[in-house]
C-alpha cells in the first residue's frame, strides 16, 4: 500500500461533483478515463505568471469507477493508482468477496472502518486497460463498450490468480467476461482454446473447440501446446480423430439395392454401388472434421445423371439424406 499517493481530497474536490466529469470516449486509448483539470489558484487582480507551477494539472479518473459512479449505492473506499496514473474507486467488500488473497494483499485486514478514514490510496503495478477488466469482472459488470482487444483480455485473465481471483469460478457462462471472450472465437479460436485449458475453463473450451475443426494439428507450436497443457490437448485431438473416423464410417455403406426389375437387376446395381464407392473414397481421401455437408452433397449429387431407373435414384438421394443427417449429428466439440 502506497501512502505517498497525491493527497485524496484534492482528488475528490475535483472529481466528486459527477457534473464536473467530462466522460470522453477514448477507445484508442489503453482505457476511458475522465481527464480533470485543477483549477488554478486564484488571486483576484494578480497578473498572470509565467510560472510552470501554475499550469493546469490533469488527473484520469476511470469512467466507470469514478466516485458516485451507478453500478453501486455505497461510497468507494478504496482507491487504486494504475501503472499509468489513473484512479480507480472501488468498494473493499466487494473486492475482499471475490478475491482470496485479499487484492494481492494490498488491502489492509482488517480495513479500517470507514468512519474513521477517507478512502485509502493503493498503488497498482497495473495498467489501467487490464486493471479496468479485472475490476470488471470483479463487481460482475460487462466491459464490452470499451472494445477491449483480444490480447488485453488474455493478459487481464492471466493476471487473476495474481489478485486471488479464480478464473474457473468467476468465468462462467452466466458471466459477461465469459459473453466477451466467445466472441472472439471465430478470429482467435486456438488462442481462445488455450486460454480457457490454462485456466480449465471448461465450458468456454468446449465452446471454442468447434471452431478448431478446421485447424491443422501438425502446425500446433510446442509454445502453444504447453499453454493448451495434456487434458486439453488430448480432447483436441481425439476431436478430430473421432470425426474422421465418423466420416468414414457414415461413408461406407452403400445406396440399398431395391427388388430387380426387368430393366434394373442387381447386376445393374452394381453400378451405383461401384460410383458410391468411388465418391465416398474421394471424401474420405481426405477425411477432414470440418467437412460441410454443403461438399458431401456437391460429391455425391453429381451421381444421379448417370443413373437411369428412377428407384437407383431414389435410393441415391434417400442415401444422401441418411448420410448428411448423421454426419450432423456427429459431436462437433470436445
Amino acid at each position: 500500500m502506497n501512502h505517498n499517493s497525491p493527497d485524496l481530497h484534492s482528488v475528490l474536490h475535483f472529481v466528486a461533483d459527477p457534473i464536473q466529469l467530462h466522460l470522453t470516449d477514448c477507445h484508442s486509448q489503453p482505457l476511458e478515463s475522465t481527464q480533470v483539470p485543477t483549477p488554478p489558484s486564484s488571486h483576484h487582480g494578480s497578473p498572470v505568471v509565467d510560472d510552470p507551477l501554475q499550469e493546469t494539472t490533469l488527473v484520469s479518473v476511470s469512467t466507470t469507477f469514478y466516485p458516485g459512479a451507478p453500478h453501486h449505492s455505497l461510497p468507494p473506499d478504496v482507491v487504486f493508482l494504475s501503472s499509468d496514473n489513473v484512479f480507480f474507486y472501488a468498494h473493499s467488500h466487494i473486492l475482499f468477496n471475490a478475491s482470496d488473497n485479499a487484492f494481492n494483499s494490498l488491502l489492509p485486514s482488517p480495513f479500517p472502518s470507514k468512519d474513521d478514514h477517507e478512502p485509502i490510496i493503493i498503488t497498482v503495478s497495473e495498467t489501467s486497460a487490464v486493471l479496468n477488466i479485472i475490476l470488471h469482472l470483479m463487481y460482475d459488470i460487462s466491459c464490452v463498450h470499451y472494445s477491449p482487444p483480444f490480447p488485453l483480455l488474455v493478459n487481464a485473465v492471466d493476471r487473476l490468480p495474481v489478485y486471488g481471483v479464480n478464473p474457473k469460478i468467476r468465468i462462467v457462462p452466466s458471466s459477461p467476461l465469459y459473453s466477451l471472450l466467445l466472441s472472439h472465437a471465430p478470429l482467435f479460436p486456438l488462442e481462445l482454446y488455450a486460454l480457457a485449458s490454462a485456466h480449465d475453463l471448461y465450458d468456454l473450451a468446449v465452446a471454442t473447440s468447434s471452431h478448431l475443426l478446421s485447424f491443422q494439428l501438425a502446425t500446433l507450436t510446442d509454445e502453444m501446446a504447453a499453454r493448451i497443457g495434456p487434458v486439453y490437448l488430448k480432447r483436441l485431438f481425439f476431436l478430430h480423430f473421432g470425426r474422421s473416423d465418423a466420416l468414414k464410417r457414415v461413408l461406407l455403406p452403400p445406396p440399398h439395392p431395391h427388388p430387380p426389375t426387368p430393366w434394373c437387376d442387381f447386376t445393374e446395381q452394381k453400378k451405383l454401388t461401384r460410383a458410391w464407392a468411388l465418391a465416398s473414397a474421394y471424401l474420405a481421401w481426405d477425411a477432414r472434421p470440418d467437412l460441410s455437408t454443403s461438399t458431401m452433397e456437391s460429391a455425391l449429387r453429381p451421381l444421379t445423371e448417370h443413373l437411369t431407373c428412377e428407384n437407383c435414384q431414389q435410393a441415391l438421394q434417400d442415401r444422401i439424406k441418411n448420410l448428411i443427417v448423421q454426419w450432423s449429428v456427429v459431436k462437433r466439440t470436445i
